[in-house]
């Protein structure tokens, strides 16, 4: 079989990569390395070159590095001082690339396109132009953006693949879905650890909102209060304090003591193993629908409880009581919060083991990779 999976976000760029948060495309790269492993043969569609032994076709960059070269500024830069020129930019890219998956499948060099992340609203009123079947893949929840769920119905018969179940209910019932794919990771790149060596509950992550920060802050302190403890919150992640970020000066900054810490970027699989895997918990406290969670597995992944809010995918990823606790969010961040101390003071009840044993059931890349290629092959059956 002769996949082109298709990458279009600005950020497939190792010259970009390395600055931002961006889990597609650790997930893109790996399902394409596995992809290859199980016998097909795959093309990796990418605005700029990546790490990866399969095929690579780029966009052509030369006018946009032109501006970039012109201002003086570098990718993240132009984001940051213009986010509309940038996004102007990278959609012209995006579209660029698209377009050259389709001719090339017509052509007859793929048997089918896979288009992988965000940029499916330029993909999908082409795809009925390609001869060849062509899937999508989306990573946020589908009403997240106006963009998405203004769009998105209009092609419910296309085929697409969800990353969990709760993701689904951004789309009308009766979309076509092809297979729900659970992420996964290649299981030798995190150990699992009986023995965590931190007095710490940890979060990791993007410091937004949304993410529920300020929740773990107020159950850590909650807990410490109640039990009379000195419990640290570790966290790490990528704040937006340089944009006079509001959530980051006026609910996380202030509460940082001796008990609360902030670690910065944790990056690369041995610091997110340590940081991880030293922890009592990872807290999850996501208040807005979760699409997936891969913080979550990679925690598993070390033998690490979760500890979580029922939003969106956060309770098909933890089974409660078994590799964490899923906590019901209140109408009171008070309460929220009280609820995942209490989930915090009941961690000992899980056996790590049996984290590690959740993740290698439903979480490695093998079984991510397996589910594609047959996902594939009733795209192309039904052709």
């Amino acid at each position: 079989m002769k996949v082109a999976l298709v990458v279009p976000h600005i950020f497939m760029h190792r010259d970009i990569l390395p600055q931002v948060i961006f889990s597609p495309a650790a997930l893109a790269i790996g399902l394409a390395e596995g992809l290859q492993q199980l016998g097909a043969e795959v093309t990796v569609f990418s605005p700029g070159p990546v790490g990866t032994s399969a095929r690579n076709i780029t966009a052509d960059l030369s006018l946009f590095e032109k501006e970039l070269k012109g201002r003086g500024y570098g990718y993240t830069d132009l984001l940051k001082k213009h986010p509309v020129t940038f996004v102007s930019l990278a959609r012209q890219v995006q579209a660029e690339l698209i377009s050259k998956a389709y001719i090339a499948a017509n052509n007859g060099e793929y048997d089918l396109v896979h288009i992988y992340t965000n940029e499916e609203d330029i993909a999908l009123p082409f795809a009925q132009l390609c001869t060849k079947p062509v899937v999508f893949t989306h990573h946020d929840p589908f009403n997240f953006l106006i963009k998405y769920k203004s769009v998105f119905p209009k092609y419910k018969h296309l085929p697409w693949i969800s990353m969990s179940l709760a993701q689904r209910a951004g789309m009308p019932p009766d979309t076509n879905w092809l297979a729900n794919i659970y992420h996964g990771l290649d299981a030798s790149r995190f150990a699992i650890n009986t023995q965590p060596a931190g007095n710490y509950v940890a979060y990791l992550g993007r410091i937004i909102e949304p993410k529920g920060v300020h929740l773990a802050i107020a159950a850590v302190e909650d807990y410490n209060q109640r039990a009379g403890e000195h419990l640290k919150l570790r966290i790490a992640g990528k704040h937006y304090a340089g944009n006079k970020d509001v959530y980051w000066h006026e609910h996380v900054l202030p509460h940082l003591n001796g008990d609360i810490s902030y670690d910065g970027f944790v990056q690369g699989d041995a610091a997110r193993q340590n940081f991880l895997g030293n922890a009592r918990a990872l807290i999850m406290p996501s208040i807005f629908d979760e699409p997936f969670g891969m913080v979550a597995i990679e925690a598993l992944a070390c033998g690490t409880p979760v500890i979580g809010l029922n939003s969106g995918a956060i309770p098909e990823i933890i089974e409660d009581g078994r590799n964490g606790f899923v906590v019901a969010k209140q109408k009171s961040n008070a309460d929220t919060a009280a609820d995942i101390s209490a989930a915090i003071s009941r961690i000992s009840e899980i056996d790590r083991r049996a984290c590690r044993q959740s993740f290698e059931v439903k979480f490695t890349l093998e079984r991510m990779c397996a589910e594609h290629l047959a996902a594939y092959q009733t795209a192309i059956q039904k052709t």
